[in-house]
């Protein structure tokens, strides 16, 4: 246990800010996974599960927040709320739509957008828990674990989304 702790303080800053940045990353995703469900109100299926994978950012949200405690983080263990996270993520949301007027388009961007956002994220899961593995924390090391598998659903979903709606919305008028 003093060897881990021990590494925590020799690299705590690295460790630290690779926390930070997935703790807002994961708050990112969920914000864009809202928006998405927001958007798509009729279309049952993607306002229900993106609102369900949501949830699993906000979870990841909490636990980085418990976590980054011991690398001495102060972490809002919140995740944003919705509108905060809405308003932020229809800002970005906005550039695409100068691009995308048809609004099929938009969703066809907005799944990719996701879908590189759960990759970076599922990417920066897999750094956590290398080094969590190399540092032997055991506790940093079970939230990247616990985590990162549904980083991965969120990831093969917008996938999935994008393979079963692409030709039908490039094809058709």
């Amino acid at each position: 246990m003093k060897l881990v702790q021990t590494l925590r303080t020799l690299h705590g800053n690295k460790v630290g800010g690779a926390i930070e940045e997935l703790h807002r990353s994961e708050n990112d995703l969920a914000g864009a996974l809202l928006d998405l469900s927001d958007q798509q109100k009729v279309d049952h299926e993607i306002f229900h599960v993106a609102r369900d994978i949501a949830a699993w950012s906000q979870e990841h949200v909490r636990r980085l927040a418990e976590v980054g405690r011991d690398y001495d983080l102060d972490l809002d263990p919140e995740p944003e709320d919705e509108a905060a996270l809405l308003a932020r993520v229809k800002q970005k949301g906005a550039e695409l739509t100068g691009r995308f007027h048809e609004p099929t388009l938009l969703l066809l961007a907005d799944l990719r957008h996701l879908h590189r956002m759960a990759a970076g994220v599922s990417l920066d899961w897999e750094v956590l828990a290398q080094t969590a593995q190399a540092m032997k924390d055991t506790e940093l090391l079970t939230v990247a674990q616990d985590c990162h598998p549904q980083t991965l659903r969120q990831m093969r979903w917008a996938n999935a989304k994008v393979k079963e709606t692409a030709a039908q919305i490039m094809v058709t008028g």
